[in-house]
């Protein structure tokens, strides 16, 4: 609490009225010393005090304050794993519906090796995996029927790099090299439309395993080819795994390379 004391007279000050009567008061209330003591009794004369409103208003202020009741912390937010601390996975694809088939794109990680000094190989280059599924009906399609192809790293290229008028096939045998070899055949043909407005995709499969003869194909028009072939140069660096190297460089360790290939000689193109 805040206290004005005033040497002044009773009678000079009911002579000064009040400059702000709504927020201080005039009472008269013995004054202390600066240790505490109150003056004699016997003192000849009366000293005012003014008793400021405006402190107690923040005195209030602030036991309202202390006593009101704690609001609740907003919640930690999460991560999108669900809390584990895991980098988020994320499963895309793209899908192009026609009156006789449907096909789906979708990409595949390549795999990597860890090894003993704690870095990490690349095993396996990832690939496209194209899946074609016959229709059952109107805008019905029959996925339990489907056909699946995938394309390696030089197949995409090959698709980039093809013309409007251009044409190409790929053949797999998923069992080369196997017992099985030869027993199943898939051939997967890209022809240009007959008036030039895209390509046909025509996936045959031959299985003998289960006595199984199937094509199927879907026209694709010249826009949704070039959507694929975006899509395509998109992923390939992800795909050979370089984005993985391209995140693991650092500064130190890229002038660290330079100056051991200098030193034993490792860069044998420009030192010719």
């Amino acid at each position: 609490m805040l206290r004005l004391h005033s040497l002044a007279s009773p009678a000079v000050a009911a002579q000064k009225p009040n400059q702000n009567p709504k927020q201080c008061s005039p009472s008269r209330v013995f004054s202390t010393n600066s240790f505490g003591f109150a003056p004699s009794l016997s003192s000849s004369r009366k000293r005012l005090s003014l008793k400021c409103r405006q402190s107690e208003y923040f005195d209030q202020q602030r036991a309202s304050t202390a006593s009101a009741p704690n609001k609740p912390s907003p919640p930690a937010p999460q991560t999108p794993a669900g809390g584990t601390g895991l980098p988020p996975r994320f499963f895309v694809g793209h899908s192009i519906y026609k009156g006789k088939a449907a096909l789906t794109v979708e990409p595949k990680a390549p795999e990597f090796t860890a090894l003993d000094s704690g870095a990490f190989k690349l095993s396996r280059e990832g690939f496209v995996l194209l899946q074609f599924a016959p229709a059952a009906g109107v805008r019905v399609y029959d996925w339990s029927r489907k056909q699946v192809f995938s394309l390696s790293v030089t197949e995409i290229g090959s698709l980039v790099c093809l013309g409007s008028k251009e044409s190409i096939e790929f053949f797999h045998d998923p069992f080369k090299g196997k017992s099985d070899e030869g027993k199943v055949r898939k051939v997967l043909k890209v022809e240009p439309l007959p008036d030039g407005s895209g390509h046909f995709f025509n996936l045959s499969v031959q299985n003998k395993l289960i006595n199984l003869d199937e094509s199927v194909y879907i026209p694709i028009t010249r826009a949704e080819f070039a959507v694929l072939k975006s899509a395509f140069n998109f992923i390939l660096p992800y795909i050979l795994g370089w984005h993985a190297y391209a995140n693991s460089i650092k500064p130190e360790d890229s002038s660290r390379q330079n100056n051991s290939s200098s030193r034993y000689g490792g860069d044998f193109e420009w030192s010719r």
